[in-house]
């Protein structure tokens, strides 16, 4: 009892954030911006330390439930974070287009960022590293086609019409994630795995066999319990930032930039793992598979929130935005086309993240 409470420290850490963050949250608005960015950037923590633990559980029901319910279980606890976030977010002072911003963030960070960095740490201690590259490119083309509709079309879509494209874009969004969830579990699961040597298999069997006889109630407590928690820390977390920036001269999308980073933080120390042990299969499902659920989850869940308050969000991505999340796309097909990554191909990709974070620092 006492080793599975000690599991759980991480929940302790939020509850405990949460409590003294509602407590002083007036006081703290009081004390200036130093002691207000501080506080933020302490509930940021708290809220990836409790993240960490649901997409843990999220895991662990994912091994035991099998295809397809585990899927759906790793993709939705992987979105949820960030829609909890968002969503409380835009019920306050935010940016019109925080939903945009952080989308692009998202997939800036998840394909260039983890990809990148994974694909350089890798290549240089293993050099060539192979994958299925099946996956790269059904991935490639399904967040090329999402972000296409969702986050390009929208800026030639008049005003009055908008009602109309939002219900088209959450029917297309569903329709596209209702066939790869399809795809990934039924007739063409093979696109999204790899065949490792046995010795391989048997180590990571038997590095997740321990962890599989947790029981799933205690998993699903844990989610349940994980997610009101963020609910309640990103709450506090949105008024405390949204005060320290005010005026600031921060950069508008930084926010975005903030929440992207919360819901891919679980992902970034796993991604690495895998590409230090030579299992970039992993990698690339981790990097190219939180893109597109970020995109083809998220986007149906705010535009359906938009519809039900009346005040539509600003999908369509700015001009500098089109022409990165163009170029990180080509790159990444050129990149997963032939079923091996290395350090070029990984350095290419942390270029173009370490661009985005420069253009996010000047405004762009």
């Amino acid at each position: 009892m006492l080793s599975s409470l000690l599991k759980e420290r991480f929940l302790f850490v939020g509850i405990a954030a949460a409590v003294l963050a509602y407590a002083s949250e007036h006081s703290l608005l009081e004390m200036g911006r130093l002691p207000v960015l501080a506080a933020a950037f302490a509930l940021v923590v708290a809220i990836v330390l409790v993240s960490t633990r649901i997409a843990h559980h999220a895991e662990i029901l994912a091994s035991k439930v099998g295809d397809p319910y585990g899927t759906m279980i790793l993709t939705l606890s992987a979105v949820l974070v960030e829609v909890v976030i968002l969503a409380i977010m835009m019920q306050g002072e935010t940016s019109p287009t925080l939903v945009r911003d952080t989308i692009y963030a998202a997939v800036m960070l998840d394909i260039n960022g983890i990809l990148g960095l994974a694909a350089l740490l890798g290549g240089i201690r293993h050099g060539e590293q192979p994958y299925n590259d099946d996956s790269g490119k059904t991935y490639g083309v399904m967040i090329l086609t999402a972000m296409g509709i969702s986050m390009v079309v929208p800026e030639f879509v008049p005003r009055e019409s908008w009602h109309l494209y939002s219900a088209f874009t959450i029917g297309a969004m569903i329709a596209l994630y209702a066939l790869f969830l399809r795809m990934q579990v039924g007739a063409h699961s093979y696109f999204f795995s790899y065949a490792y040597p046995r010795a391989e298999r048997k180590e990571a069997h038997k590095s997740t066999e321990l962890e599989e006889d947790e029981p799933a109630g205690l998993s699903i407590t844990v989610i349940v319990i994980g997610v009101v928690l963020i609910g309640a820390l990103a709450e506090v977390m949105s008024v405390l930032l949204g005060a320290g920036l005010k005026g600031s001269g921060a950069p508008p999308a930084l926010m975005a930039v903030v929440v992207a980073a919360i819901s891919a933080a679980p992902e970034i120390l796993t991604a690495l793992r895998a590409a230090l042990a030579n299992r970039m299969q992993s990698v690339v499902n981790i990097a190219m598979g939180a893109s597109l659920s970020t995109v083809i989850l998220t986007v149906p869940v705010m535009e359906a929130i938009a519809l039900y308050t009346g005040q539509p969000f600003v999908m369509a991505m700015s001009p500098t935005q089109t022409v990165m999340a163009t170029i990180t796309l080509i790159a990444a097909a050129i990149n997963l086309n032939d079923g091996e990554t290395n350090a070029i191909e990984g350095m290419t990709h942390f270029i173009l993240f370490a661009t985005f974070v420069m253009l996010t620092l000047i405004g762009l």
